[in-house]
């Protein structure tokens, strides 16, 4: 990202193919990542939070843009760093 913005004003876009790939290298289901989510939100702050199956579906098969904070909360849940999770956008050239 150019200015390298990673806060909750902007979204990012998750690399759904390597959470899932993660994901099933733990031969965990969507529900049992989505556990872990909170699990992890819970040891981090006492609150559990995490998120839906179907929002995970998404960012798996679609690389929905998500918040930073919600990539965080993934990437927490397999214990992994969020800024590895993110496809970087490309950027446009013009030409002179």
């Amino acid at each position: 990202m150019s200015s390298s913005v990673y806060d909750d004003e902007h979204l990012v876009t998750p690399d759904g193919v390597a959470i899932r790939r993660m994901r099933r290298a733990r031969a965990w289901s969507r529900r049992r990542l989505v556990r872990a989510i909170g699990d992890a939100s819970s040891r981090e702050s006492g609150l559990w939070e995490t998120i839906s199956i179907n929002l995970l579906e998404g960012i798996e098969e679609t690389n929905e843009p998500i918040s930073y904070a919600t990539l965080c909360r993934v990437a927490a849940g397999l214990d992994y760093d969020p800024i590895a999770l993110v496809i970087e956008p490309k950027t446009e050239r013009t030409l002179h």
